[in-house]
């Protein structure tokens, strides 16, 4: 890996360089922590080697987790490794719900473009799916031109960037990696952090976003269900965050993990913004979802936004001169699935069978150790703090090497810390100490997964305890 194809650890990391006599070069930083990171001699290039390239592109956390694996011999086709960091739902086959489709029409009326906001039959059902499904008995309702069809998540974020305007732009963190890149890659609006506390599960709080509107923000950033610590944002609050934001601020609400809801006994239903919305061609609220993670299609690369017409015109717009839209066949595969009383059978059986998975993840962590602080009522991922561990695997990137000695993948806290313009150094991350664990997976992958984090920290424990009975008693 190349120093300069990883600008957040460049931006990010106070380093000195050390070369074992048996290994590559390791940065070490100021407390002494060699990180997992190889320094390569990348010295000797030629200054101009790659003209008119940007070296410093990155990846984002989740995808930087991967590249390090397949570095010590990861492949997805390799079943011996569990991956536990790709915000990925398994796709195959759960109890209860109904079979996907096995073959797509690629006839001949696939083959032509589609409107880059989308199939009118797709945007139609995503908005009689909203309507049915947050909005019975008001009377404003979302139509087909209240939606905008997008190659996948990235893609709707890219589009909504490229729209906005120049105005302050609030986001909390942690929240989704990807979100750090986006704000750094645009200069059209002006990226304002706000951090998060962990002593209240790092929620959300009215007043928080109140003080926001009163310097002049006017558009708010958010996952919710949050990614990585899979809590919500409560009916209540949710619908007195519109009201503040009504007529001041742009919400932009990703809503990706919104079904992964265990809080209503498994019965299929969600939280949306969509309820709260009172016109849905005024109230400047932007709702991002698809078919990747509660359908469990990520591959189909199939989403959509909803909101006022004047703003899916404008990432119509956009999409012309960014990605060109999404795969004509699967938008077209898509209308089938979206069928109101086909989804809610298909999330009551969803919701039933993540719900087990994370019950089973909760119970081996503690058995290993690892104690949940908070228990998630939403999405599948688990944020884990490590602190309670024994020598380097209490930090983030020490779990994470050493999880890979066990065929394990999961993601370092550190790159939940939203940082676009590069202002803290890695050390300095209120998340070194906490991991993201993904049980997206199916079953057997968690159980595998799970044996290998618990051999990792009995390895460490036997060490630690070694250490301590050879000190010199008093």
């Amino acid at each position: 890996m190349s120093l300069d194809n990883n600008r957040w650890f460049k931006s990010n990391t106070r380093t000195s360089v050390s070369r074992p006599s048996n290994g590559p070069p390791m940065f070490q930083s100021e407390s002494g922590m060699s990180t997992p990171l190889s320094l390569p001699d990348v010295y000797k290039e030629p200054p101009h080697k790659y003209p008119g390239l940007d070296v410093a592109q990155s990846s984002t956390g989740v995808i930087w987790t991967t590249e390090r694996a397949s570095e010590v011999g990861f492949t997805y086709e390799d079943p011996t490794w569990s991956n536990l960091g790709q915000g990925a739902p398994e796709v195959g086959e759960i109890e209860g719900c109904p079979p996907k489709p096995e073959n797509i029409d690629i006839s001949v009326n696939t083959r032509e473009y589609a409107p880059t906001a989308g199939r009118r039959d797709l945007r139609e059902a995503v908005a009689n799916l909203y309507n049915v499904s947050y909005r019975q008995g008001k009377s404003s309702q979302y139509t087909w031109e209240n939606v905008c069809i997008v190659p996948g998540g990235r893609a709707g974020l890219i589009r909504i960037a490229a729209i906005l305007r120049d105005c302050y732009l609030s986001f909390f963190f942690p929240d989704y990696t990807a979100y750090s890149e986006m704000l750094a890659l645009f200069k059209n609006f002006a990226p304002i952090p706000v951090p998060l506390d962990e002593s209240d599960s790092y929620k959300v709080h009215l007043e928080t976003i109140r003080n926001e509107l009163k310097r002049g923000v006017t558009a708010l950033l958010t996952s919710n269900p949050r990614n990585p610590t899979g809590h919500s944002i409560e009916k209540d609050d949710l619908k007195k965050l519109h009201d503040m934001c009504r007529e001041h601020c742009l919400l932009i609400m990703d809503e990706f993990y919104s079904r992964y809801n265990y809080k209503t006994n498994c019965d299929g239903t969600a939280v949306s913004s969509a309820e709260f919305v009172q016109n849905v061609n005024v109230d400047p609220v932007l709702i991002l979802d698809g078919l990747t993670k509660a359908f469990r299609l990520p591959g189909w690369r199939i989403c959509w936004i909803l909101g006022p017409k004047e703003y899916i015109n404008a990432l119509a717009s956009a999409g012309s001169y960014l990605d060109g839209g999404s795969n004509v066949p699967f938008q077209k595969a898509a209308v089938q699935l979206l069928e109101p009383g086909r989804v809610l059978t298909e999330m009551k059986a969803l919701q039933t069978h993540f719900k087990m998975k994370r019950d089973y993840c909760i119970q081996r962590l503690e058995e290993i150790g690892i104690k949940m602080k908070s228990i998630p009522d939403s999405t599948f991922y688990l944020w884990l703090d490590l602190t309670s561990l024994p020598g380097k695997i209490k930090t983030a990137l020490g779990f994470f090497q050493e999880c890979l000695k066990e065929k394990v993948i999961v993601v370092p806290g550190v790159f939940f810390d939203l940082n676009p313009l590069a202002r803290r150094e890695i050390h300095d991350s209120p998340m070194f100490h906490y991991i993201r664990l993904s049980y997206g997976p199916d079953i057997e992958t968690l159980k595998r997964g799970l044996d290998g984090i618990q051999r990792v920290v009995e390895r460490y424990r036997a060490s630690y305890q070694a250490s301590v009975s050879i000190l010199p008693q008093r």
